[in-house]
């Protein structure tokens, strides 16, 4: 099966790459179940959206990725529906909180890793600037390689910037996946991607085909994808991102070089 990526919401990836299935950073919890996030400039519950699927469809993964801890990335329902053997995958620190969850096959990934045919690389990132990015704490990315597929680069949540231009330059990917809500606290930048950096991204690695997630399912996210393409449609980059909606499966062997 040629590889794809299914945005399941938020920056829940259903991944199918090299023969396995990867579930990335699952955010599972009913819409509504969580209080706003802190100092964000609305009260809306969060997730602001279900689910697209049954949660059954997500269950068994060959392995689960996590880029960090935070409760978009990694909530109680997903911790709660995972088979305790599946091969758990975070960055340096997270496995004792994956080993508490009860899980057995826990790695966290300091360089990279082979998981069958798959090679998957950690990369840095900026969860915002200054002494609010400083708080978020440490955050990652991961980039699929195997033999006779596009490379995928998962960047995470961070900013345009300088470790993000590094893993560009260092993997050279096909496609990358940037969360481009625009997240922000009542002070302060943006936390993640917004609407401009999605552009710095397009100009940089012109080579690449960019799927454009984490939107409208956090009520701090603010940027929308109706928001996202005018943005992109005025610099005349919108035919090099896709723009997802809940569930939808992009298939990337099928559209290279299209």
């Amino acid at each position: 099966m040629n590889a794809f990526v299914q945005l399941i919401r938020h920056a829940t990836l259903r991944v199918r790459y090299g023969g396995m299935e990867f579930l990335i950073d699952p955010m599972l919890d009913e819409a509504g179940a969580r209080p706003p996030i802190l100092h964000s400039n609305n009260d809306r519950r969060n997730p602001l959206v279900p689910l697209p699927c049954d949660l059954s469809e997500l269950a068994g993964p060959d392995a689960v990725l996590v880029t960090h801890l935070h409760s978009d990335h990694w909530d109680e329902t997903a911790a709660g529906l995972f088979d305790r053997s599946v091969p758990v995958i975070g960055q340096p620190g997270t496995a004792k909180a994956f080993r508490e969850a009860g899980f057995t096959s826990v790695t966290e990934v300091g360089e990279s890793l082979q998981i069958g045919e798959v090679r998957i690389s950690r990369t840095s990132g900026r969860h915002g600037t200054g002494e609010i990015g400083e708080r978020m704490g440490a955050v990652s990315g991961f980039v699929l390689q195997a033999a006779g597929q596009p490379t995928l680069y998962v960047a995470g949540d961070t900013i345009w910037c300088d470790v993000v231009r590094k893993a560009l330059d260092e993997y050279r990917p096909d496609w990358i996946v940037l969360n481009a809500g625009g997240a922000r606290f009542t002070s302060g930048d943006p936390i993640i991607m917004d609407a401009g950096d999605v552009a710095e991204v397009c100009r940089y690695a012109p080579g690449s085909r960019i799927i454009a997630v984490h939107m409208e399912a956090i009520n701090h996210c603010l940027v929308t994808r109706s928001e996202l393409h005018t943005a992109l449609v005025r610099e005349g980059l919108s035919g090099r991102v896709r723009i997802p909606e809940d569930g939808e499966i992009i298939r990337l062997a099928g559209e290279m070089g299209t």
